[in-house]
């Protein structure tokens, strides 16, 4: 990655950039946060870093600067992606384990649907395993989510595949954006309220939000 620098080794300020004043890890974070937005909306081949940069109120300039290429920026979006998931998971197991502990992980892996393509942004980069990198980091990390349920948690391979099952069809309803249909589609209606019987006013009220977007 090239970039052109000051005295102080810091790249110089262009238009569209955050202000000087904030930090450079906190810029960095804006900008992977407004990432994973955008990759959850459009997937890894339909995003560029220009739509990333107006995300984030950016240039796409200071985007390629800071990060090098897209396959780099999503890495970090995957790897953020996949901490906030696991500190979601660990915190419930730290809360106490015992018969009620899947449906609290299940609840906070629900309640992640807030973190605006989260969730989405795994789900495109567990479909690359054939990309050497990309592929490389999502098996891993999905490896390590299936390590705490397993180990951590003490979830039952069984119950370990019932969870990841749910969650993956958790994630097709809100990427289909399945609430689209929840008033008009009695299939809908029942596949939504089956998977989600405690946050379905959740998903529905992110549907109304993604709406009101386009």
């Amino acid at each position: 990655m090239s970039s052109v620098s000051d005295q102080q080794g810091k790249p110089d300020a262009q238009p569209g950039d955050p202000q000087p004043r904030m930090k450079s890890g906190d810029r960095r974070e804006l900008i992977v946060v407004a990432a994973a937005g955008v990759f959850g909306d459009f997937g890894y081949f339909g995003t560029t870093t220009d739509q990333v940069a107006k995300a984030a109120g950016v240039s796409q300039p200071y985007v390629s600067r800071m990060f090098g290429t897209k396959e780099q920026l999503f890495l970090e979006v995957l790897a953020r992606s996949l901490r906030t998931l696991l500190s979601a998971f660990t915190a419930e197991i730290a809360a106490g384990t015992g018969p009620g502990l899947p449906a609290r992980i299940g609840l906070a892996y629900v309640e992640l649907l807030r973190d605006r393509g989260l969730l989405l942004s795994l789900m495109h980069a567990f479909v690359l395993g054939g990309d050497p990198a990309i592929g490389t980091a999502a098996r891993a990390g999905f490896l390590e989510v299936y390590r705490l349920l397993r180990v951590d948690a003490g979830f039952s391979a069984g119950e370990a595949r019932d969870f990841l099952a749910n969650g993956m069809l958790i994630n097709t309803m809100v990427g289909l954006r399945m609430s689209d249909e929840f008033e008009t589609n009695d299939l809908a209606n029942e596949c939504l309220r089956t998977a989600l019987p405690e946050k379905l006013d959740l998903v529905l009220n992110l549907g109304k939000e993604q709406r009101s977007d386009r």
